[in-house]
């Protein structure tokens, strides 16, 4: 449920709202806009639901209390109307503009990540991506550098003034990684990691994250919402493919899903069209498809050299690739008239 309060409510009257969904055993998350304030009622509250409604509504100071029809209650349009922008160290992803990230799956190197982040900035990316941890499905596959590559990602955004995003696996490791890290993604495989999603919620930092690789659009929402129920109001979506039974691709790029997501959250939606598909020959194809779709930002596998590449080096395109798809998702972005965020206009 929802409790919207009258315009100009003072905080004596807000606090008498909260006092009376506290006596009902249930708890209140305080949303503050600048005409009126939202509380959000948390708990179960079936059995009561009716009368705790007629109870708040003939309060003065409310202006209505309105049952949320989904399994989840800060993610929904219900909660916030208007469009959530998060603030990534200066640049708007859910904003006017196209935010596009992009770098190597995994960092390898030195000379790798910033060869490869000056590239992509070069070429038009504002947000630096790079593995430092790497969940593997054989745990004989590379597992990424750790605190090393974090190091580097980090010397990488001083040189280019990019932030960075990159996976946190282990609540033990999000100290760490949000220490050097601007936007923590929680990868497929986390996705129901509940105590992980506590745990980012406490954070600081922005997070992102992906949709599962069998999850339904609802399960990918009340993700989100364990992170925006611990009071971590910056969370971003990714969609990076469903596991179907096409085994043409890697994965299957959900458009649907991703529209899906956009009509019923305010929270901002990313594309990854490199796990979307698995095919490096997709990337950019994919890519257009989604901004004309409505995607808030793309995020993109960039390697100097995918052939030697540690990590899916099938689905990396390399710079000269990026280069050219840059200037197509151009003519989308202009087209739908999201042009892509620029160092200067990202702010």
């Amino acid at each position: 449920m929802i409790v919207v309060m009258k315009a100009g409510a003072s905080q004596e009257q807000i606090d008498a709202v909260v006092e009376a969904i506290r006596k009902k055993g249930l708890r209140t998350h305080l949303s503050a806009g600048e005409e009126r304030t939202i509380v959000g009622v948390i708990g179960g509250i079936d059995f009561e639901k009716e009368d705790l409604i007629n109870h708040l509504e003939a309060m003065p100071c409310v202006e209505r209390a309105v049952p949320v029809s989904h399994p989840y209650k800060f993610a929904s349009r219900e909660w916030r109307r208007e469009k959530t922008v998060v603030n990534v160290a200066g640049v708007l992803v859910g904003g006017p503009n196209l935010v596009v990230m992009a770098g190597p799956c995994t960092v390898e190197s030195r000379e790798q990540i910033l060869e490869t982040a000056h590239a992509v900035k070069a070429a038009g990316a504002t947000i630096l991506r790079g593995g430092a941890f790497k969940p593997r499905t054989s745990p004989y596959q590379f597992q990424g550098l750790g605190k090393e590559a974090l190091e580097l990602l980090a010397e990488a955004r001083d040189q280019t003034g990019m932030p960075v995003i990159t996976e946190v696996l282990d609540t033990q490791d999000v100290p760490l990684v949000e220490e050097y890290a601007d936007i923590l993604q929680i990868g497929t495989r986390n996705m129901a990691n509940f105590a992980l999603l506590k745990r980012v919620g406490r954070s600081r930092r922005p997070v992102m994250i992906k949709r599962g690789m069998a999850s339904t659009v609802d399960e990918w929402l009340q993700a989100a919402e364990y992170v925006l129920a611990e009071g971590n109001a910056n969370v971003l979506l990714c969609e990076r493919g469903i596991r179907t039974f096409e085994p043409s691709t890697r994965n299957t790029f959900d458009v649907n899903g991703m529209i899906v997501a956009l009509s019923r959250s305010h929270l901002p939606v990313v594309a990854d069209p490199s796990q979307g598909t698995g095919r490096r020959s997709m990337v950019a194809p994919l890519s257009m498809a989604a901004v004309a779709a409505g995607a808030d930002a793309l995020i993109v596998e960039v390697h100097p050299d995918p052939v030697h590449a540690s990590t899916d080096g099938a689905q990396s395109v390399n710079i000269s690739e990026f280069q050219e798809m840059m200037v197509e998702i151009g003519r989308v972005a202009a087209a739908v008239r999201r042009p892509i965020a620029t160092a200067e206009s990202a702010g």
